[in-house]
């Protein structure tokens, strides 16, 4: 991958009905514009995953857009309740909805695994939790070394990984810098990625504690300034607290969230 291709067109080639996708990115990075172009587009059947499901799966669960979420905490951060999630775990609206809850270091870990290709992850966790009783991904497995019992979760390989970065350079390499999350580890794990950016440039600049993935890892690049809005990239945007605080009303009641959908262009539930 070398030249920056159009966000329609990384979507069309690259994320499928029936897909396991991960869209990444967290507090900033959140790649909402690839986002809505998948539910544009029309996808449906997708297995979400992602750390922290805030808005962005909240709006993709209420569009009808998944089957399944693989997920660890989900919450509008700092307001309250997914409510779009909430009503399809409740309610079946707009249909049934799967849900494989982990803790943030399990899924963290399953998907190291996942990028180093070994089958499952170890970690000292879950203890004490229900989310243990999920056997198809999380077990226990004795230490051969020294007896210990040990949680193991299974790795997250996901078709396609989509996260938002600051910078590409000419050759499709891309640079993220801030709060990097999980990103690496997730476009590392899947079969095919896919990077939004703010701008390319000719040249990375130096910058402590930034991610650099390289362009073979990468199967489209495209540029799309301000794709994370309403989170934001670190030194490109800020957060719009507002809309934050205004998506607890809109997602709360269906109309008002189809309303949303429909103002944004955004396809409604096939089964609203």
């Amino acid at each position: 991958m070398t030249n920056p291709v159009p966000l329609a067109e990384a979507i069309a080639k690259h994320v499928h009905d029936g897909d396991t996708v991960a869209l990444e990115g967290f507090t900033h990075l959140i790649p909402f514009a690839a986002a809505h172009e998948i539910a544009r587009q029309g996808r449906r059947h997708l297995t979400l995953v992602r750390m922290t499901p805030d808005l962005v799966y909240d709006q993709l669960i209420g569009l009808g857009v998944a089957d399944e979420l693989v997920f660890s905490y989900g919450g509008n951060p700092g307001v309250g309740s997914l409510h779009r999630l909430r009503d399809a775990v409740e309610n079946h609206w707009p249909h049934r909805l799967a849900v494989h809850e982990h803790s943030h270091a399990g899924l963290a870990n399953a998907y190291t695994a996942g990028a180093a290709r070994l089958p499952f992850a170890v970690l000292r966790g879950y203890r004490g939790t229900d989310l243990e009783e999920q056997r198809d991904i999380i077990s226990r497995v004795t230490c051969p070394f020294t007896g210990e019992e040990l949680a193991a979760v299974k790795a997250v390989n996901p078709d396609v990984t989509v996260i938002h970065a600051q910078l590409a350079d000419r050759d499709g390499n891309v640079m993220l810098w801030g709060i990097t999350g999980v990103q690496r580890e997730a476009v590392l794990a899947a079969q095919r990625a896919i990077v939004t950016v703010e701008e390319v440039v000719d040249e990375f600049p130096e910058h402590t504690g930034a991610v650099i993935l390289p362009n073979w890892v990468l199967s489209a690049v495209s540029v799309v300034p301000n794709g994370t809005w309403p989170s934001y990239a670190a030194d490109y945007s800020v957060r719009d607290n507002d809309f934050y605080q205004q998506w607890d009303a809109i997602s709360r009641d269906r109309g008002s969230f189809l309303a949303w959908a429909a103002a944004n262009d955004l396809k409604e539930t096939a089964d609203a």
